[in-house]
């Protein structure tokens, strides 16, 4: 599908869901106009995306506006985007749709009363479209606030293909089998993995996908609200799988030390740039992007990935992450925004991204040839047949003095654990003396 036949289809797919819906200020049927409803409105969405996901975002609103007459306005938040938006409530000047990244700011939103629900039209969709899991992420007590468009897939591990082929290893069956395979990259000349250590994101992503596979879906969800302990045994044993791994010289560029210093490009560059010191990279789908775009390396060729494997015979994790539309009570436009939101939960809105690169859809119905490349339909796959056996990314799910501040709660207990993994039951009860802290708060 071309980017035009894609902005078509969007198109043809908004008139049905607009004129099979009645949110206020008429309908196409009664407009006598379908495609051209909402002339003279304007609608403005605001998110944390910047240049280029800016850009592409841009040319969905561009779609949804070809059809319907609305003029569309974008608005970055940064990554503060409860602040933000709070200040913009506050001030009179309130977006209509906020694409909001992580699941407790939604839930955030929707305790301070900020939030319209969804229309029945998204709800409808998202329950055709969507594997219930992405509902119940954009759900807070009952009501249906959020619809999930842009996913992040959190479990895939690149590796260089030069380096396996010379080490002679292949991707692996399991995570006894990654550390073998680590071991033998070891024994080549390169380290096995190069770890982003200076930020406590890509940490907790670690602990996360071994906590899901090793302890399953049950004990993460139970985690993720604080209804265990992080003291619970099932804890220390992924923290101690952890730190097998994070302890071991021959398996961390750099060792622990060396980790902490390296940021997120860094720890890609050091395993796809010019002067490679590791086989392997573990994080998100989001990687291929700095492999191609930063470090002109042709992912599919140079650079692949294997799912994060499967810990003690549990299930692989599918660990995953993503931008939910929302609509605000106090937006000037609240209706358009409801008909922009409709619009999204369309495979045809998706669609127009997925052509332009740099994007995952949740939804179930988006065709896996709108994408560009066949690593990226690969992960889409992935995503899409987790089904509801995947998890959102815990950390996003926790109140952001646990699970999202720098130099705080998990980011720093887990960059403490990488600096020394020696004792995984302290590392434990600092985790949970920080997590109850936090809760109370929160």
């Amino acid at each position: 599908m071309t980017p035009k036949r894609a902005a078509t289809a969007g198109a043809a797919a908004l008139l049905l869901a607009l004129t099979a819906t009645a949110c206020g200020g008429g309908t196409a049927a009664d407009s006598g106009s379908g495609t051209q409803e909402l002339k003279g409105q304007t609608i403005t969405v605001a998110g944390v995306w910047t240049g280029v996901e800016q850009k592409n975002f841009k040319k969905v609103m561009d779609a949804f506006a070809e059809e319907t007459g609305a003029e569309m306005k974008f608005v970055s938040t940064g990554d503060n985007v409860s602040t933000v938006v709070g200040s913009k409530i506050q001030g009179g000047n309130a977006p209509d749709v906020v694409m909001v990244p992580q699941v407790g700011v939604l839930q955030q939103f929707a305790e301070k009363g900020w939030l319209k629900p969804l229309s029945k039209k998204a709800d409808d969709l998202a329950g055709d479209h969507f594997a219930p899991v992405w509902k119940d992420y954009g759900t807070v007590d009952g009501t249906f606030y959020g619809l999930y468009f842009k996913a992040s897939h959190k479990s895939t591990v690149w590796y260089s293909t030069e380096a396996f082929e010379q080490a002679g290893v292949t991707p692996p069956k399991d995570y006894d089998g990654m550390l073998k395979a680590g071991r033998t990259l070891s024994d080549s000349g390169l380290a096995a993995f190069s770890v982003a250590g200076e930020a406590g994101w890509p940490l907790t992503d670690w602990f996360e996908n071994i906590y899901l596979s090793q302890a399953g879906p049950e004990m993460y969800d139970k985690l993720a609200a604080h209804e265990i302990p992080w003291t619970h045994p099932s804890v220390v044993k992924a923290l101690t799988t952890l730190g097998e791994l994070f302890g071991d010289k021959e398996l961390v560029e750099g060792g622990g030390s060396g980790a902490l210093r390296t940021d997120f490009p860094e720890s890609v560059e050091k395993v796809f740039g010019s002067d490679p010191k590791a086989g392997m990279v573990y994080e998100g789908d989001f990687v291929a992007g700095l492999i191609s775009g930063q470090f002109g390396k042709k992912v599919g060729e140079d650079a692949q990935f294997f799912p994060f494997p499967a810990v003690d015979g549990g299930k692989p994790p599918v660990v995953g992450g993503g931008d939910a539309a929302v609509v605000l009570k106090d937006g000037k436009n609240a209706e358009g925004g409801m008909r922009f939101v409709e619009y999204l939960a369309t495979p045809e809105a998706a669609e127009v991204w997925a052509e332009a690169g740099g994007f995952l859809s949740p939804n179930k119905e988006v065709s896996l040839d709108a994408y560009q490349d066949e690593i990226t339909r690969q992960t889409a796959k992935s995503l899409v047949e987790a089904g509801d056996g995947l998890r959102f990314d815990m950390s996003d799910q926790a109140p952001a003095a646990f699970g999202g501040t720098q130099g705080a709660g998990e980011w720093k207990l887990l960059q403490d654990f990488l600096r020394d993994p020696s004792d995984p039951k302290a590392t434990a009860k600092e985790l949970e003396a920080a997590a109850a802290k936090a809760w109370k708060k929160s």
